[in-house]
């Protein structure tokens, strides 16, 4: 099924009022969409060579109907095996593979990165090397949840005593996008990655110490909504 068709199926009923807005447009190699909530969860589609991947996705009419504009859907990738989203659905009414953590995606441009491989956390992070493109689920993010004090990009709490600096450290990415934010492009996309590895630690105690507050904040906006 193509993707505009599936864009226009009836979607999940969240609670409240779903806002999503487009970011991180890169023109014809894609874009994402976020979610304007505490978590801000970020989806992306991929695109290559008339081709679409969709990375955990959050249903969106709208931004289904962009993404089949550049090309046919191949697969839907979950980073992360607690991001469900509506992955698994989206797949099924395309009819293509739902890839759950994958350690590869065949027949594509993306190198696939194993983060974690425990039983409470499973996560690949995918590098495309020709768009110079890293996409990172949930060990690294952008919002006030991961990055403290002057990140820009931070490392996952649970992991900022052992970030993923051999997967990571050895990339230069100029589009960092992550599933939790807006990401990261041009100069700052380095720069942001290797500060967050390097500095993970050092962080931890602002980090931290904002916990309660963000905590508080989340509950609030839910409430209200």
């Amino acid at each position: 099924m193509p993707l505009g068709e599936v864009g226009r199926q009836e979607g999940h009923t969240y609670p409240g009022a779903m806002r999503i807005e487009l970011c991180d447009d890169r023109g014809d190699a894609g874009f994402s969409w976020i979610v304007d909530e505490p978590a801000t969860r970020t989806s992306h589609a991929l695109a290559s060579e008339g081709r679409v991947w969709l990375v955990d996705p959050v249903r969106d009419e709208d931004m289904l109907q962009r993404a089949g504009s550049l090309g046919r859907p191949a697969a839907v990738i979950q980073l992360v095996d607690r991001h469900n989203r509506d992955c698994a659905e989206i797949a099924t009414e395309l009819n293509v593979s739902h890839l759950v953590v994958p350690d590869a995606v065949p027949d594509s441009p993306f190198e696939a990165i194993a983060l974690t491989r425990n039983r409470a956390w499973r996560e690949t992070a995918l590098w495309w090397p020709a768009a110079h493109t890293l996409v990172v689920a949930e060990a690294l993010g952008t919002n006030e949840f991961f990055a403290a004090g002057p990140e820009t990009v931070g490392v996952h709490l649970l992991l900022r005593l052992t970030p993923p600096r051999d997967a990571l450290g050895p990339l230069a990415p100029e589009h960092l996008l992550v599933g939790h934010g807006r990401g990261l492009h041009g100069p700052a996309a380095t720069d942001g990655l290797q500060r967050a590895l390097e500095h993970s630690r050092g962080g931890l105690p602002r980090l931290l110490a904002r916990v309660p507050g963000l905590a508080a904040d989340a509950i609030r906006r839910r409430r209200s909504t």
